[in-house]
């Protein structure tokens, strides 16, 4: 009895003896899938956590701020004029016998440009022609007796009366005959000729005009609240759309008087010789009325609103910054900013939208 438990014991030892072998199997199998599924979670993660940052950066574009000339411009519309476009009108009543020019002719200052009838004038200056002959033929026999101490002072007197009279009438009929004449007053080109020969005219009748392009000018109306800022001398644009073409000079009169109708102002600004200007072509002018040699400048749509007033976002250590800021004048999609940044800041232009304060951003 004692032998069958003692061998019953050996075998239950030794079946127990193989256990613990295959646990430590086990064991160091699990750790090392354990280590394995770390390092691929560590990999993940690492993975997860760079995607995930980068998708956190903002790119935006940034401008860095410098101190520059700033400008603002008042824009008015005006136009061509010729600096010497006149109206040519008969100075006398009568036919046109005669018309010596066509449009688009030059012609000279003092040029005749048709002929009024003045054959009547003409006739009456022959007849007193003939009257002077006698009256000078009786003057100088009066004088020569009156230098002989023969004859009258009064006989001398008359005749000489006579005389000189004749020749004053002579010489006013003379100058009624040059009225009958209508001549350019200005050198230029004829631009309009509305006179036909058989035409009877009139003084103040409208007949030809002669424009000297070669001297033109920019007109236009100034409002009146602009009086102090708008002076002779200033710098302006005057830009021609349909040439196109743009001058930059001077305004050359600005006048000193507000028209009480229209409470504005005329400028005007000499423009150089150019064959494609025509006058009463458009041009806009621009006056610039405020300058700044010093001002800190971004763009307008840099710029948002709020309740508190304006602000806008800067780059500041790779993080947008919120900066509220105060502008000044705006001009050509620039603003002015007068307090709030300074030289140096970057100032985000681009890339605002779903912008927060404290977002990482990259710059462009």
């Amino acid at each position: 009895m004692k032998r069958i438990l003692l061998i019953s014991t050996v075998f239950f030892l030794a079946s127990c003896g193989g256990k613990p072998t295959d646990k430590k199997s086990e064991l160091e199998a699990l750790k090392k899938e354990r280590a394995e599924l770390n390092s691929k979670i560590e990999k993940l993660e690492a993975e997860v956590g760079s995607v995930s940052a980068a998708e956190d950066v903002k790119d935006v574009s940034v401008l860095e701020l410098k101190e520059t000339s700033f400008k603002n411009y008042l824009e008015v519309q005006g136009k061509v004029d010729a600096e010497e476009n006149v109206q040519v009108n008969p100075q006398a009543q009568g036919i046109v016998t005669a018309v010596y020019a066509v449009i688009g002719q030059n012609v000279s200052k003092g040029q005749v440009l048709a002929q009024i009838d003045d054959q009547v004038l003409r006739q009456n200056i022959s007849e007193l022609e003939t009257q002077l002959d006698l009256a000078t033929t009786l003057y100088e026999r009066q004088k020569s007796l009156w230098d002989q101490k023969i004859g009258t002072e009064v006989q001398f007197l008359n005749a000489k009366t006579q005389r000189d009279a004749a020749q004053r009438r002579i010489a006013t009929l003379k100058t009624q005959v040059s009225m009958f004449k209508i001549k350019s007053p200005i050198s230029g080109t004829i631009d309009a000729m509305d006179l036909k020969v058989g035409q009877a005219v009139s003084p103040g009748m409208s007949g030809i005009r002669v424009v000297n392009a070669s001297k033109l000018k920019a007109k236009a109306l100034v409002a009146e609240s602009y009086a102090s800022r708008v002076n002779q001398g200033d710098n302006v644009q005057v830009i021609l759309p349909d040439v196109p073409d743009t001058v930059s000079t001077k305004i050359s009169f600005a006048s000193k008087t507000i028209d009480p109708v229209s409470r504005s102002f005329s400028v005007e600004i000499k423009l150089p010789s150019n064959s494609k200007y025509r006058p009463n072509m458009l041009s806009i002018l621009k006056i610039i009325d405020y300058q700044n040699l010093k001002a800190l400048v971004v763009p307008v749509n840099a710029i948002q609103k709020a309740e508190n007033g304006d602000y806008l976002f800067i780059e500041e250590g790779g993080k947008a910054k919120r900066v509220n800021v105060q502008t000044g004048k705006i001009s050509e999609g620039q603003a002015e900013i007068i307090s709030g940044l300074k030289v140096g800041d970057k100032v985000i232009i681009a890339g605002t939208n779903g912008l927060s304060p404290g977002d990482i951003v990259k710059a462009n």
